[in-house]
C-alpha cells in the first residue's frame, strides 16, 4: 500500500501566525494555487481512496487535488488538527499576556500541559495512533491519499517510522508538497518527504 500525505494549503490563519486547530480558516489564493499545483504533480497517481480531515481547509484542498476524479472518500475527525481551545485564532504574543501562566506552562512542557480548554498532546497522540490503526481497514487499497494538517502528518510520520511522538518535530510537512510511504506487512519505509516534483510511475 502506498500512503500519500498532503497538508492543506496556506490559510488566513497561517498568514496571521495564529493558532488554528479546529477553528474555521479559509485557504488563501496562494493556498488554492498550492492545491491546484498538487493536482498536476499527482495526476499520474491512481488514487483509490481518500482519507481526509473533516475541517474545511483540508476538505477544500482535497477537492482541488482530486478535481475531475471520482475517488471514494472517508472523512474522519481523527485526522483533525490538535484543538487549541481558548487559544484558537490567537497569537502567541497575546497569550503571553492574557493567559500567561497556562501558556508558559505549555511552552515549558508541551507534551504534558494542555492549552486552556483545549486538547493535550497525550490525547492528540492517542487520536493519531487510532487513525493509524484505522488504516488497517483500508490495507486492500493500493494508493491512499491522506489530506490533513501539519501536526497530524508530522506525528503520523514519526509513528509510522517507529519513533516516539516527540520526534514529530524532525518531520515538518510543507504546504504545496507531497510525501510518500510504502506500507508493507513486514516494514514501512518513508520514500519521499516534501516533494514538489511531478510523480511519474516507474516502468518495468
Amino acid at each position: 500500500m502506498k500512503l500519500w500525505l498532503v497538508r492543506h494549503g496556506e490559510t488566513d490563519a497561517n498568514v496571521a501566525g495564529v493558532y488554528s486547530g479546529h477553528a474555521p480558516t479559509s485557504l488563501t489564493p496562494r493556498g488554492i494555487a498550492q492545491a491546484e499545483t498538487l493536482a498536476t504533480l499527482l495526476q499520474h497517481v491512481p488514487f483509490d481512496q481518500l482519507l481526509c480531515s473533516e475541517l474545511e481547509r483540508a476538505q477544500h484542498t482535497a477537492r482541488l487535488v482530486l478535481a475531475g476524479r471520482s475517488v471514494p472518500t472517508f472523512t474522519t475527525p481523527l485526522l483533525n488538527e490538535m484543538y487549541f481551545g481558548d487559544w484558537e485564532m490567537r497569537h502567541h504574543r497575546d497569550l503571553t499576556v492574557e493567559d500567561s501562566e497556562n501558556y508558559a506552562a505549555w511552552c515549558a512542557d508541551w507534551q504534558h500541559a494542555t492549552p486552556t480548554n483545549g486538547e493535550g498532546f497525550q490525547a492528540f497522540s492517542l487520536r493519531v495512533k487510532e487513525c493509524l490503526a484505522l488504516l488497517q481497514e483500508h490495507h486492500h487499497h493500493q494508493h491512499i491519499l491522506v489530506v490533513s494538517h501539519q501536526g497530524v502528518l508530522s506525528l503520523m510520520t514519526a509513528l509510522l517510522l517507529g519513533l516516539p511522538p516527540a520526534a514529530m518535530w524532525h518531520f515538518p510537512v510543507d504546504q504545496g508538497t507531497w510525501s510518500l510511504f510504502d506500507v508493507r506487512d513486514d516494514f514501512i519505509s518513508l520514500q519521499v518527504l516534501n516533494s514538489r516534483a511531478i510523480y511519474e510511475k516507474a516502468s518495468g
